[in-house]
């Protein structure tokens, strides 16, 4: 019964889209790059979700030895990479405690850029993603040097404007535990490859901090990313859910220009009804960019799936209309050409 009624609401919610659309096709962010067909943060990623129309893809940055910075999901490597088989860095693996978790592998800031480039990318979830699986092994760790030259490479071939929109994996730790500072770094960077403030880039975090410095430092814009569970990690007396309330929207206006929530923010989880978050976010002048859209059943709510197990494609139409009549600015979506298809975004 509950399943009919979700199915029902949706179904209404999809023959009514447009009202959002009339304002102005949201922005397509290729989270990760096209990394529903090929593993993600690669440069065939990238290049693919280009292709596919991304207005702006997503590159997550963490940092190799020698202060490069470079696109991984986390700075944990064994998930997407052939780092756990690579017989010549066993002498790397470790336990690090990352924003309050213990985490047991090989870590990107222990290794040289040099040494990186010697190991190749993997597709992080091959239940979801099997036919991904036949790109292991393919694709090198790139730079986000790298992925800028690829942008403007695209740019030129395609006469399109395609932005960049990349997230600061955690800083706080970096800082605390390496001396890194991530804030140092993409400025010094942005200024190094000529990426103005006025062009189409965003810079997100999950954490405060980071961006309130960014926002101090530079005129860039910026986007508070908010998660279903916890914290920021350098904010440990602050709670995401928090965040969304009236005020915590008011106070990340100060120094944030949009904010990047959980889907479940915006539609809630159990009904799929609005929650009003847009509206408020906007009220206080801030972007709305939620994530992250998929197809696959393994990603979508029990209501909407399919036979034929994770992989398969579930009944993603009627979230992603939904999604879209909220009148957010933009999503992060793992598969761009069918968003667009949806959204009837050009």
């Amino acid at each position: 019964m509950v399943r009919k009624l979700v199915l029902s609401a949706l179904a209404l919610a999809m023959a009514t889209p447009t009202m959002a659309l009339a304002q102005g096709d949201p922005i397509v962010i290729a989270h990760r790059g096209a990394s529903g067909d090929r593993p993600e943060h690669t440069l065939a990623a990238y290049e693919l979700a280009i292709e596919q129309g991304a207005d702006y893809i997503e590159p997550d940055l963490v940092v190799t030895k020698d202060l490069v910075l470079v696109s991984r999901h986390e700075n944990e490597l064994s998930g997407t990479t052939d780092v756990a088989s690579r017989e010549e860095f066993e002498d790397r693996r470790r336990d690090k405690t990352i924003d309050g978790q213990r985490v047991a592998g090989w870590f990107a800031e222990d290794f040289t850029l040099a040494e990186l480039r010697t190991l190749r990318a993997r597709e992080r979830v091959p239940s979801a993603r099997p036919d991904n699986v036949r790109y292991n092994g393919l694709y090198q760790v790139p730079t986000f040097k790298e992925i800028v030259q690829l942008v403007r490479i695209k740019e030129a071939e395609t006469g399109r404007t395609i932005g960049l929109y990349p997230e600061l994996k955690h800083p706080t730790f970096l800082l605390e535990d390496a001396g890194i500072d991530m804030v140092d770094l993409i400025l010094l960077e942005l200024r190094d490859l000529d990426i103005s403030a006025d062009g189409p880039i965003f810079i997100q975090s999950f954490e405060v901090g980071p961006l309130q410095r960014l926002n101090q430092r530079s005129d860039y814009k910026l986007v508070q990313l908010i998660s279903p569970e916890g914290g920021p990690a350098d904010e440990p007396d602050m709670r995401y859910a928090e965040m969304i309330s009236p005020t915590g929207l008011e106070e990340i206006a100060e120094y944030a220009d949009g904010i990047g929530p959980w889907l479940g923010y915006v539609l809630d989880p159990s009904t799929m009804e609005d929650t009003g978050l847009v509206g408020r976010a906007h009220a206080n002048g801030l972007k709305v960019h939620p994530w992250t859209l998929r197809k696959e059943n393994g990603f979508l709510p029990a209501a909407l799936q399919t036979g034929g197990g994770p992989a398969a494609d579930g009944q993603y139409r009627l979230l992603w209309a939904k999604a879209i009549a909220s009148g957010a600015d933009g999503f992060f979506t793992d598969n761009v050409s069918e968003f667009i298809e949806v959204s009837g975004a050009e």
